[in-house]
């Protein structure tokens, strides 16, 4: 793509998002995290190369394993809400990673804040 490494290109994608994103493979071993999820996490370092099981309790875990099989169920599944962080007031979603061919190939967490926006449309100044 006109010299563009695709790799860096989504990688700047999702550094640049405001919440804390935490990219894991099928092994559900975490492969990426954002710096948003760094700090949302802390002091839990380094997450990247950890197993999500050790890092959640064993209800918490069986629901992720629930979200990724439903996932493989069909292609039209592909978004699972998963909580609600009422101190941050975010929700958080587990959403599916499939390659070209629609298969499978690894999930992720991300958070959206459900605190609305008080700024200006397009304010540049």
């Amino acid at each position: 793509m006109n010299g563009i490494d695709l790799t860096d290109f989504f990688k700047g994608i999702v550094d640049s998002e405001e919440g804390p994103i935490v990219i894991c493979n099928l092994d559900y071993r975490i492969v990426y995290v954002n710096p948003k999820a760094d700090v949302y996490y802390e002091p839990v370092k380094p997450l990247a190369g950890r197993l999500l099981a050790t890092l959640m309790d064993e209800e918490m875990m069986s629901k992720v394993v629930m979200s990724v099989e439903w996932f493989k169920e069909d292609v039209k599944n592909n978004k699972v809400f998963a909580l609600h962080d009422k101190v941050n007031n975010m929700d958080m979603y587990i959403l599916s990673i499939r390659n070209s061919k629609k298969e499978l190939i690894g999930f992720y967490g991300r958070r959206e804040d459900r605190t609305p926006e008080q700024g200006k449309e397009f304010d540049l100044d």
